[in-house]
């Protein structure tokens, strides 16, 4: 546990002294590395160090090759100057020509200067080379040992004569925690020097119990509590904090018990190994217990974070609080007593040990029976967990439900796998399988809770909006926290302090792609100058916008056009910048531009098609920002411009996107491009026999009573044909906003019907007339059928009668049933209701 703690804190760290690491040291003493480098190689070459020695060594090599890192931007300002001096002299000639004498002096004396500046860059980068073959040597080495380590045989737990040991052991070590107590507490005085320090041990005891009970009863108690009190958007974000107090309260009364015991002064070499293990213990035993409250509660105070049937949720709660307690007991028993516990206990905790060593019999017989209580535990929680995507509803998407089912079928692997392992004798094998993952279920299931959490805040903050909790803040921040927790994960698989600050070294270096060194400093740098720039442009563009442009007479079409231009020149120099800033040679891109204008000139065609064209619909401005256009056979409002297309709202309040090459390279009407003048054109027509100079003069006073008919140039009522029903007219104006044109047409015509309807003036419409050459024919054929109904009728009821086939007579067709040719219809449109026809 202190190792994850130190990893914490060497995590924050390394990201405080990345910038004072980057400081150029050129005091470096070669004379020395040298010695120590030859020393170190030495022995690993014999393979007689120990581990601490190598550790030793591998820190001390460390510490030189950041001293050679920092010396590769030796003179870097001065070398860039000199490449510059050298660059305005122009290219060297090339084999067998020459230049002026005195240019090729200067070009020398340059060349000798930056020759000597890079000298210590080139040391450097040699020494930093043997430096990091160094480290990644002895890297090799101790994983070689540890790999050794863990593979380490011992005597199988199911032999009786193992048992028989460990109750050999367990005798042992009980009579040297009595003989030491008894010794101690003689040699303080007994019970007579006890009683003077009683008052301060009671003290803390009492409150230890209370805390330990009272206390820790009541703060499980309090989420719900204060829950009840808080409203529903906050809820969940008060219940969580507060739960907190579940680890805390009970932490501080196992601080106050260690001072009670301690304040005795009855613990010594024997018992005191406990003590230093109790506080770890305690945060494993109240923070398993407390995981078990928030993934697997009784009753939710929000929501679910897991979606478990309640039954099954009861027994996932039960096996990680009893995980957490046998988790607990292995971690006092390994801190203080036995070894093989894993390499997560490498470090300081196996400096305070009790005095006597463990055998082996006894040792592979305690751990066995941890490790198999963990086992049955893990196992269960895993018959759990590997079914939560099962009971998830089929539109639950989210990661943890995927996670979670990963992991509780890896856990039954790992509860099987690590029983045989124990049972066969691997016992260090075992403990660093099953202990590690079970920390590693642990980090998992607090992400996912802090993940909650996070979301409970901004929903909090916002007030219980809708889709709060499912924002993209809330998202990134979670990835962020994944990221964050990666060093946590390898310190629980064995990773020390050594191996993650190695991993960040690595991480500076960063990784070459096409002859690109990409940096993480360099990707942050690139990202903080591009969102700079950006945020610099899209201020100015919302200035230019909102405060200067309105004040000026450009058309709102060329306030679109600067504004937009704006943004691209300043996102493109944005982009430059924060190139140029993370170090990116864009001299290495030649080959990627290369490969990308073939890609151009085939599948990239429209895309860029279009951009050209978007960048020239901006600068000739041919359409802009609220044109009435007809384009592609639509038409509509411009709505917007981009890089790639424009958008056009048509009449039907429908978005149609045009490509922007289509508004370039094919015909566009635009209505309203020099002006929002426009002409209509309403045809009328009047009956024949109506006085025409009246029509002309009503129709030219309906027209000019509109508003927005323009008196320059003035409306026109024309007299335009003789047609086959009416006598047609025109009338035609100019329109100030030719947008209205349909409005106008209807006020229009409104006004015609009921001022001719004053003047007496008929609307003809079209009729059509049938006339009956032969009426005569109809009315003999009509008799006709009339006699041919009745017969039918008379016969009707003996029909009814079954007929015989031979009895069936043929009946002949009626005179409705043919076609009589001397039926004749003609059609008129002579738009009278009546006239002469032919007989």
């Amino acid at each position: 546990m202190r190792a994850i703690f130190q990893a914490v804190i060497l995590t924050v760290l390394l990201f405080l002294s990345a910038p004072a690491m980057a400081q150029n040291n050129s005091q470096i003493n070669y004379d020395t590395w040298d010695r120590q480098a030859s020393q170190a190689e030495q022995l690993l070459d014999g393979g007689s160090a120990t581990e601490a020695q190598l550790q030793q060594i591998r820190q001390q090599v460390i510490d030189w090759r950041a001293q050679f890192q920092d010396g590769q931007n030796a003179n870097s300002g001065r070398i860039a100057t000199v490449k510059d001096q050298i660059a305005a002299l122009g290219a060297a000639p090339a084999e067998g020509e020459t230049e002026d004498a005195e240019i090729a002096a200067r070009r020398a004396t340059l060349n000798e200067q930056l020759s000597t500046l890079q000298a210590p860059r080139l040391a450097a980068v040699e020494a930093f080379s043997r430096a990091d073959s160094i480290v990644k040597e002895i890297d090799v080495q101790i994983a070689d040992r540890q790999a050794t380590e863990l593979a380490q045989l011992s005597p199988s737990p199911l032999n009786p004569a193992s048992w028989t040991e460990a109750a050999t052991e367990t005798a042992k070590l009980a009579t040297g925690i009595a003989t030491e107590t008894s010794a101690l507490s003689t040699r303080s005085g007994g019970w007579e020097d006890l009683r003077s320090k009683l008052p301060k041990v009671l003290g803390y005891l009492v409150l230890a119990v209370v805390l330990l009970t009272y206390g820790r009863r009541w703060i499980e108690t309090l989420p719900n509590q204060m829950s009840a009190r808080a409203s529903d958007y906050s809820r969940a974000a008060v219940a969580f904090l507060v739960s907190l107090g579940q680890i805390a309260i009970p932490m501080l009364g196992i601080f106050l018990g260690i001072s009670a015991l301690a304040a005795t002064e009855w613990f010594g070499d024997w018992t005191r190994p406990f003590l230093i293990a109790l506080p770890g213990a305690g945060v494993i035993l109240f923070g398993g217990r407390w995981l078990a409250r928030q993934l697997f509660p009784r009753k939710a105070v929000a929501y679910d974070t897991l979606d478990i049937p309640d039954d099954k949720r009861r027994i996932a709660r039960n096996s990680t609080n009893m995980l957490a307690a046998v988790f607990a007991v292995h971690h006092v028993l390994s801190s203080a007593l036995l070894p093989q516990s894993g390499l997560y206990e490498a470090g300081g905790s196996q400096g305070n040990r009790v005095p006597m060593e463990f055998g082996a019999g006894a040792t592979s017989v305690w751990h066995f029976v941890l490790i198999a209580l963990a086992a049955v535990l893990l196992f269960r929680l895993g018959n759990v967990l590997r079914r939560i995507r099962s009971w998830s509803s089929a539109d639950d998407t989210r990661v943890r439900n995927r996670v979670t089912t990963i992991e509780g079928s890896i856990s039954r692997i790992v509860a099987v796998v690590t029983v045989a392992l124990a049972a066969f004798g691997l016992i260090n094998l075992a403990n660093a399988l099953i202990w590690p993952w079970l920390l590693t279920l642990a980090l998992s299931s607090f992400l996912i809770l802090m993940q909650d959490f996070i979301a409970d805040v901004f929903n909090m903050l916002k007030r219980g909006e809708s889709g709060a909790r499912e924002g993209l803040a809330p998202l990134l921040i979670g990835l962020l926290l994944i990221l964050l927790s990666l060093p946590l994960f390898m310190v629980i698989w064995g990773a020390d302090r050594t191996d993650l600050a190695e991993m960040w070294t690595t991480f500076q270096k960063g990784a070459t792609f096409g002859g690109i060194n990409l940096s993480p400093m360099g990707v942050v740098t690139f990202i903080v100058i591009f969102g700079l720039g950006y945020a610099i442009t899209r201020a100015l563009q919302g200035a230019l916008r909102n405060s200067v442009l309105p004040k000026t007479r450009i058309d709102p079409g060329g306030q679109n056009a600067l504004v937009s231009g704006l943004g691209y020149v300043g996102i493109f120099l944005a982009g430059l910048l924060a190139v140029t800033s993370a170090g990116i040679d864009l001299s290495s891109l030649a080959i990627v531009a290369g490969a990308l204008s073939v890609g151009i000139g085939f599948g990239l065609q429209n895309i860029v098609s279009n951009f050209v064209s978007g960048i020239i619909l901006l600068i000739e401005r041919p359409i802009s920002v609220g044109d009435w256009v007809d384009a592609g056979g639509q038409q509509g409002i411009v709505k917007s411009i981009s890089v790639r297309s424009t958008s056009v709202e048509t009449f039907d309040r429908t978005e149609v996107i045009v490509p922007n090459s289509d508004l370039v390279s094919q015909p566009v009407t635009n209505w309203t491009r020099s002006s929002r003048n426009g002409r209509v054109i309403i045809p009328i027509g009047v009956a024949y026999g109506t006085d025409t100079r009246k029509v002309e003069q009503i129709l030219r006073e309906i027209i000019e009573d509109q508003p927005t008919v323009m008196i320059d140039p003035p409306p026109a009522v024309l007299f335009r044909s003789l047609g086959a029903d009416s006598l047609n007219f025109e009338i035609r104006a100019i329109l100030s906003d030719a947008s209205g044109g349909i409005a106008v047409t209807s006020d229009v015509l409104h006004e015609v019907v009921r001022r001719f309807a004053e003047a007496g003036i008929e609307i003809p419409f079209a009729q059509r007339d049938i006339w009956l050459r032969n009426p005569e024919a109809l009315a003999k054929a009509t008799a006709g059928a009339v006699v041919t109904a009745e017969r039918k009728a008379d016969k009707a009821p003996q029909l009814e009668k079954p007929r015989r086939e031979k009895d069936a007579q043929p009946v002949a067709p009626s005179a409705v049933d043919q076609t009589d040719p001397r039926l004749v219809f003609d059609d008129g449109a002579d738009g009278d209701a009546g006239g002469d026809g032919d007989d």
